[in-house]
């Protein structure tokens, strides 16, 4: 049952992806192995972003499995359509839970999808290592699985945080799909987690240098990032927006 959910919000991403025209281009998706349990690790720009992530497991025959935000799962639909799909809720008061989930998907072969970055960067770059989560590499020590590294760029444009939304037709989106990374001898968490985000930083860079949209107006574009004259907020100023953001969150919370 969660496969056939999942194949039909499938269609549907499709569908939704050609109402509007997005030029999505996918590179590298043979690094995905199509059998045996796989760490997805992805950077974080859009509330939509695990659809075009999980492009890369169809491409391959593979359903990812996302690890994502418990207040998604809280909601009505999308909530159903979440556990429908088998993806894994993250509940930060109590993590250990989804972790041990995640660790019993790897278990049985799946494939399960982590944004290291945790919250959207605003940045529209990856994050610094320091705020990245370790995850990832914990599951990968444990298991025995592969991280592979998956790069997008252009998906925030058509939906992000700051109440950004664009229906534009023929936005182009690029996802870039790394080599595996296994843990080297003795490496630790923080270790691995440092080689994904040099990893990781570098591909959203190279597809920032090929981005076939750049704007021709840069400090005008507020989806170009603000290290390459981009209006975009800077690392830090997208950090203080990040923690604002965070601490009105715990006070909805705890007022609830």
């Amino acid at each position: 049952m969660p496969d056939l959910t999942y194949r039909v919000v499938i269609r549907l991403c499709r569908a939704l992806f050609r109402v509007l025209g997005l030029r999505i281009d996918i590179d590298g998706a043979h690094h995905l192995p199509r059998t045996g349990p796989v760490v997805v690790a992805a950077n974080h720009s859009s509330f939509i972003d695990f659809m075009v992530v999980g492009l890369v497991g169809t491409r391959r025959g593979r359903l990812i499995r996302f690890m994502a935000k418990q207040a998604v799962f809280d909601a009505p639909v999308s909530g159903q359509l979440m556990r429908g799909m088998g993806h894994i809720p993250v509940d930060r008061a109590h993590g250990e839970t989804a972790a041990r989930t995640a660790y019993r998907a790897l278990q049985a072969g799946e494939v399960v999808g982590i944004y290291p970055e945790a919250t959207i960067g605003r940045a529209f770059e990856v994050k610094d290592w320091a705020d990245l989560r370790r995850g990832a590499a914990y599951l990968a020590l444990r298991t025995g699985a592969p991280v592979v590294p998956v790069a997008h760029w252009g998906v925030h444009r058509v939906l992000t945080v700051g109440g950004r939304v664009s229906l534009r037709r023929g936005t182009a989106v690029r996802v870039l799909v790394g080599e595996p990374l296994t843990p080297l001898p003795g490496e630790d968490a923080e270790g691995l987690t440092n080689r994904l985000h040099a990893v990781l930083a570098a591909m959203v860079e190279q597809l920032l240098d090929t981005y076939p949209q750049a704007p021709a107006e840069p400090g005008t574009a507020w989806w170009w990032p603000a290290s390459r004259g981009g209006a975009a907020p800077g690392t830090h100023e997208a950090r203080l927006l990040d923690e604002e953001a965070r601490l009105r969150a715990d006070a909805g919370r705890r007022g609830r």
